[in-house]
């Protein structure tokens, strides 16, 4: 498998996730809108919603973090390639798998707590689970095109400035 194919893997894997998570929530997103339930008031509460999302998830979130991160460890994954690794790079680009202790605690961490937050939306009502959910897709949809852009100004050779956080001793490989 060439270099280009791992990242590919890695990185198009995480954004299948993402994408899959955006055309699941929208439908639910705009239901409030469609069914004509918005009032000015929670208009007002949706566009605070979505503002919010954007800078938290999509921004600080993803933009700052996440999304280097992502590119930086398919891009190591590409360099040093491991059979198991490279089958489940989504995975190992996400943090997952074969990660610093700290890496994998803070990955697994945002996993599950994003696990139970959703949980928690499900049991919301419409308009109430609509807006969050509008604010979910706009962070998501931010984050997806955060990832892509990484991704495009790495292979035009400006990789992130942010480590891998493989274990120490796979850094000698």
């Amino acid at each position: 498998m060439t270099s280009l194919m791992i990242v590919a893997w890695g990185v198009g894997g995480v954004l299948g996730l993402l994408a899959n998570a955006v055309v699941r929530l929208w439908p639910l997103a705009v239901e409030p809108v469609r069914s004509g339930m918005m009032t000015p008031a929670l208009w007002a509460a949706a566009a605070a919603w979505i503002l919010f999302m954007a800078y938290t998830e999509g921004y600080r979130g993803f933009h700052r973090a996440f999304s280097p991160r992502v590119v930086a460890r398919a891009l190591w994954l590409s360099r040093n390639p491991r059979g198991y690794l490279v089958v489940l790079a989504p995975l190992f680009s996400m943090g997952l798998i074969h990660a610093t202790k700290v890496r994998r605690i803070v990955s697994w961490t945002i996993l599950i707590g994003v696990i139970v937050l959703v949980m928690i939306v499900r049991g919301l009502e419409q308009p109430w689970r609509g807006i969050v959910d509008s604010g979910v897709v706009v962070g998501l949809a931010l984050g997806a095109l955060s990832i892509a852009g990484h991704l495009v100004l790495a292979l035009l050779g400006r990789e992130p400035a942010i480590p891998p956080d493989v274990p120490e001793p796979a850094l000698r490989d």
